[in-house]
């Protein structure tokens, strides 16, 4: 460390950093038991990386929320959240990719101190929980861990913490709250939902119609086709049926409200607009972080299944059985990667008139009649 202010004494660089008590954290159970095992080594400092690059994805998130928390989000602040967010996605990479290195461990050298971890648990993570919950995972979406509230296996200290973030603001309520305040493209004397709803209208008449034609298909998979098509009529029904819509909502079968979908998928069809780069961006990165997240459980669920087998965890949990299932059950971001169901090609996209373009604004409160 060169830099050095006025108001702070000259730093050493092992002070800073606190390397003292950072490398001293490592104690090794196996050796207290009298039966070194090599790997514990190891097996501590991975997990304890784990935990400061959660640290860094929540200081992060924290930004991203302090951003989005306005009744007027502005460009510089979509451009923060998109920056915060890339950040947040190439830390995910390197959780991901720390895994190899855990996998250079084998299933016997885990063994050797396997049984003194009991129950501590990766499960008992605060900080895991912590970023799930301000992501937006709610608590009735959660996998039931041995039909105890999640909340059960933390230390006693860190529940008021964890319940805090149950209750608050997430990421997945401010988008939405962000998306609901965008305009919808309904003015004077253009209505773009009718003209998108008649575009969609032909393209499944197209679509349909080729299906019934197709010589190389038998009546049973022509028939196999239109049934399956007819679920994807079902869909596009409910985008344009509030009424529909809302009883997907309520059934848990969607979360995003009606309002949010469509301003979202607005911007997924028009992204090539100049003033919908930076929205555009940061839909993709929040179905990046989801994906990332579902793709580091997976990968995490296979690892623990090698190490072993179908063992009960340290925790108590059915070990893999349980990662597996929250790698499927705890997406928080789903409704967003859908919306490629309702995609057009853009040659069926209707024309924007030039007024139109001019009030497609981001930091516009359709409310407002300025």
């Amino acid at each position: 460390l060169h830099f050095m202010n006025k108001k702070t004494k000259p730093q050493n660089y092992h002070d800073y950093l606190k390397l003292d008590s950072l490398l001293k954290a490592q104690e090794l159970l196996s050796d207290k038991a009298g039966k070194h095992a090599h790997d514990e080594m190891l097996f501590i400092i991975i997990h304890q990386v784990y935990e400061l690059w959660f640290k860094q994805i929540i200081f992060e998130i924290d930004s991203i929320l302090e951003a989005l928390d306005r009744k007027k989000i502005d460009e510089s602040h979509v451009g923060i959240v998109v920056s915060r967010l890339e950040r947040i996605i190439e830390i995910q990479h390197l959780l991901i990719d720390q895994i190899k290195v855990l996998e250079t461990m084998t299933p016997m050298d885990f063994l050797d101190f396997r049984d003194l971890l009991t129950p501590a648990s990766g499960f008992q993570s605060v900080q895991f929980r912590l970023i799930e919950n301000k992501i937006g995972l709610p608590k009735h979406q959660r996998h039931s861990y041995g039909g105890t509230d999640y909340k059960s296996k933390i230390s006693n200290s860190h529940v008021n913490e964890v319940s805090k973030s149950e209750n608050s603001r997430s990421i997945f309520s401010l988008v939405e709250q962000w998306l609901e305040r965008t305009p919808f493209l309904v003015f004077d004397d253009f209505d773009f939902w009718d003209q998108y709803k008649k575009a969609v209208g032909r393209m499944l008449k197209k679509d349909k119609t080729i299906i019934n034609t197709n010589d190389q298909l038998t009546d049973s998979e022509k028939k196999s086709y239109l049934k399956q098509y007819s679920v994807t009529e079902k869909m596009f029904n409910a985008l344009f049926d509030e009424s529909m819509f809302m009883k997907w909502l309520n059934n848990g079968k969607i979360r995003l409200s009606y309002k949010a979908t469509h301003a979202a998928l607005l911007i997924f069809l028009y992204r090539d607009q100049p003033i919908l780069h930076n929205p555009y961006k940061l839909l993709s990165r929040l179905i990046d972080l989801d994906e990332l997240l579902t793709t580091w459980r997976y990968k995490h669920h296979l690892m623990v299944t090698r190490m072993i087998g179908r063992k009960i965890g340290t925790g108590g949990s059915v070990g893999a059985a349980y990662l597996s299932q929250t790698a499927e059950k705890h997406r928080v971001f789903e409704d967003l990667t859908s919306l490629t169901t309702f995609l057009i090609p853009r040659s069926d996209l209707p024309e924007l008139p030039d007024y139109v373009l001019r009030n497609l604004s981001f930091y516009y409160d359709s409310q407002d009649k300025e």
